[in-house]
């Protein structure tokens, strides 16, 4: 969990409460997270069924949220209102202003504003910053995403072999809600203390640990042909849980990878992946395929996926947009 999110929650948990938190970002996990948190946290569970109220945004207007914030409280300290979704409000959300001239020094404003970030440069956001509390969720690089999975299995006391990282961040992305619901299955499954590895992802979130976009990279890194080919039937024949366009992303992530690694001049493991963002485990991998692949070949297997996606897309006139098809086309252009 990010320093930010922990040091919201020691402030609650000290009884360090602020009249207003707009938690906003690009990245609904910790949106969602926070959100949950100060529901269950910023007055006793007693209370909460006369002086908490949550709202939503679609569903309420501003002065709908100023009214309930201006009401005192039940026989209790404090009031508590929270108002997910509140991007729905983006239209009028800067008649708030009103409200937090003069606040209500018994309520708790919580303002949930998820999937894109607000301008700070506007006066209320400025003025948020100066009363209370405002939080930024910003979208993670695959990198970020591997250490965080990393640290919440350490918080509940679990390891996890880098190839089953990269499988998990190979085909989830960054989606952290995903990640942390296949991360749940593992807890239900696996005692604390265990070392998830590739077996447990196969058999507990369904990817394969031989035929994944992990396993296909390293295979036309390798120009290992025949297995590389299995792997494209394998995706031909399961669609739906290898998309296509997904697969053309992470092949151009990676080839894209290579180009840049014959640029760098200091090939250290270290610097390679601060430089890259990734794992320094798959940085031995990485030079290992850009002995094979120099940077000319590197640059035509990029274009060459880009031709693919457009004709996978029907953009480009081509007899076949047949997946395997398609992903012949790459390997040819890899053995070539």
């Amino acid at each position: 969990m990010s320093k930010d999110v922990q040091q919201i929650q020691q402030q609650v948990h000290k009884g360090q409460f602020a009249p207003i938190y707009l938690l906003t970002g690009e990245e609904p996990y910790f949106v969602d997270f926070l959100t949950d948190f100060l529901q269950n946290n910023l007055i006793p569970e007693a209370d909460r069924g006369f002086n908490q109220v949550v709202l939503y945004g679609k569903d309420c207007t501003i002065e709908e949220i100023v009214g309930q914030c201006r009401r005192y409280p039940m026989m209790a300290e404090r009031q508590v209102v929270i108002v997910r979704e509140a991007q729905e409000l983006a239209k009028t959300f800067d008649q708030l202003e009103v409200y937090l001239k003069q606040p209500q020094p018994t309520t708790i404003l919580v303002m949930a504003y998820k999937h894109k970030p607000l301008d700070k440069r506007k006066k209320i956001v400025k003025s948020i910053q100066q009363l209370g509390v405002f939080f930024e969720s910003k979208k993670l690089y695959e990198s970020d995403v591997m250490t965080w999975i990393k640290d919440e299995l350490a918080q509940k006391s679990y390891k996890i072999e880098p190839k089953a990282l990269a499988m998990l961040v190979e085909n989830l992305g960054t989606d952290l809600g995903k990640i942390h619901n296949e991360l749940s299955k593992m807890y239900l499954a696996l005692p604390a203390g265990a070392v998830i590895t590739p077996e447990h992802i196969e058999m507990h979130v369904g990817i394969s640990k031989d035929f994944n976009v992990f396993e296909l990279r390293k295979a036309l890194g390798n120009k290992n042909a025949t297995k590389a080919l299995q792997i494209m039937d394998y995706f031909h024949r399961n669609p739906k849980d290898n998309p296509q366009v997904l697969v053309n992303g992470q092949l151009f992530a990676y080839f894209s990878q290579i180009l840049q690694y014959h640029g760098i001049q200091d090939k250290s493991s270290a610097n390679v992946a601060k430089l890259l963002g990734m794992n320094p485990f798959f940085v031995k991998d990485l030079a290992a395929a850009a002995q094979l692949i120099p940077m000319k070949k590197a640059s035509s297997l990029i274009a060459c996926l880009r031709d693919i996606d457009a004709k996978g897309k029907g953009v480009k006139f081509n007899q076949s947009t047949d997946s395997l098809g398609l992903m012949k086309e790459l390997l040819a252009e890899v053995m070539g």
